[in-house]
């Protein structure tokens, strides 16, 4: 179809414009749930509200600074306790195999490597976290069904 230097009059042909209402009523659920973005699209119209400010722009890491020479009298840098075990993933951790099941292990009890001491699920799969080494658990660090991030300690083996 040809409009020879005519735009169309039809609001059918037109292209979609920005609906104010349905960009707050977003906003609105965006607040209700919790959640840090969504995107709609309807009849060829694509919305997507999120919150936490514009555009984000590429992250360019800063120049590394020299970090100052620690006193003599400073203990050592903190960072995961020795014989710690991380989170290979995100998601959420378990400490038993299912609801009213004992938990996979407790402080003070003896693992060998390969023994499973948590599952995490992460995108609907179960993932056993299995012992590095053999020890004894001197800390867990995490509570049942809590989130848990990519490094995080999730136990301590002594």
């Amino acid at each position: 179809m040809s409009f020879k230097g005519k735009k169309p009059v039809d609001k059918a042909e037109a292209k979609p414009g920005v609906d104010a209402a349905a960009v707050r009523e977003l906003a609105k659920l965006l607040k209700e749930t919790g959640l840090t973005e969504i995107e709609i699209e309807h009849n060829g119209a694509r919305i997507r509200v999120s919150r936490g400010g514009g555009v984000a722009a590429p992250a360019t890491p800063a120049p590394p600074t020299p970090a100052p020479a620690p006193a003599a009298t400073q203990p050592a840098a903190s960072g995961p306790p020795a014989g710690a075990v991380p989170s290979p993933m995100v998601g959420t951790v378990y400490l038993a195999p299912e609801p009213g099941r004992p938990n996979f292990v407790k402080v003070g009890q003896s693992v060998k490597e390969g023994d499973t001491l948590f599952i995490v699920e992460a995108m609907k799969t179960m993932n056993a976290i299995p012992a590095p080494r053999s020890g004894t658990v001197k800390e867990i660090c995490v509570e049942n069904g809590a989130p848990v991030e990519f490094g995080q300690t999730l136990l301590v083996l002594g």
